[in-house]
C-alpha cells in the first residue's frame, strides 16, 4: 500500500502516475491535504515558507495516522504494510510521522523534504528503509535541510539511501528511476 502525500498546492491526483510507476499493482491511497494556504491544499500550517507551524503539523500527523489506521479498517489492509511517497509538504509529514507516530509506515520516500521539527525524544526507527531524494539546486528546500533530516533519521536507526541530483524542486526522471530500484530492493 503507497500513502501519496501531494506538495503544496497539489491534490489527491498529483502522484498517482507517480505511484503507478513506483509499484505497478500496489493500491494507493492518496488523500487530499486538508489545510488551505491562500487556497492550495496542504497537509499542515506554516508560518511564512521554511518556517512551520509544528503544533499544527504534529496535531495533523497524529489526524493522518488516524486516517490510514482507519481506511486499513475499512479496505482491509495492513496499517503497517503503509510505505509513504510523499513530496515536498507532503514529504515533511511523511517524515514528522516517522517521528512520532512510526509503527504506521513501513517506510517512506521522501521527495524534496525538510527537516519538520526536532523531536524531544528519539524514535527506534528499527533499520525502517527510507529515500530522501533532494536537489543541490533546490531554492526551497536548503541541501543543509535535507542533510539534518537524513542525519535525525538516520540517528533514530533509519536505514536511509540518499538521492542527489543537480536540479531544483522537482521530481526528475531519474530520481523516479532511483526510487523504483529502491522500491524494488526493499518492498518487493
Amino acid at each position: 500500500m503507497l500513502l501519496l502525500l501531494h506538495g503544496t498546492g497539489g491534490d489527491e491526483n498529483d502522484l498517482l502516475s507517480l505511484g503507478r510507476m513506483l509499484s505497478p499493482g500496489s493500491a494507493l491511497l492518496s488523500p487530499r491535504g486538508n489545510v488551505l494556504e491562500n487556497g492550495m491544499p496542504r497537509f499542515f500550517r506554516r508560518f511564512a515558507e521554511g518556517i512551520l507551524d509544528v503544533d499544527d503539523l504534529k496535531q495533523r500527523t497524529y489526524e493522518l495516522a488516524s486516517f490510514i489506521q482507519a481506511a486499513s479498517e475499512h479496505y482491509a489492509f495492513g496499517a503497517g504494510n503503509v510505505i509513504a511517497v510523499g513530496f515536498s509538504n507532503g514529504a515533511n509529514i511523511a517524515a514528522s510521522m516517522l517521528l512520532l507516530r512510526p509503527q504506521v509506515l513501513a517506510g517512506a520516500y521522501l521527495s524534496h523534504p525538510m527537516v519538520p521539527f526536532q523531536p524531544e525524544s528519539t524514535q527506534d526507527l528499527q533499520q525502517k528503509p527510507v529515500l530522501v531524494a533532494s536537489g543541490r539546486a533546490d531554492v526551497i528546500i536548503p541541501t543543509g535541510q535535507s542533510e539534518q533530516l537524513i542525519e535525525l533519521l538516520r540517528s533514530n536507526g533509519a536505514d536511509v539511501q540518499e538521492y542527489w541530483n543537480n536540479v531544483g524542486h522537482t521530481i526528475t526522471h531519474e530520481e523516479v528511476r532511483e526510487a523504483r530500484a529502491w522500491m524494488e530492493k526493499h518492498f518487493q
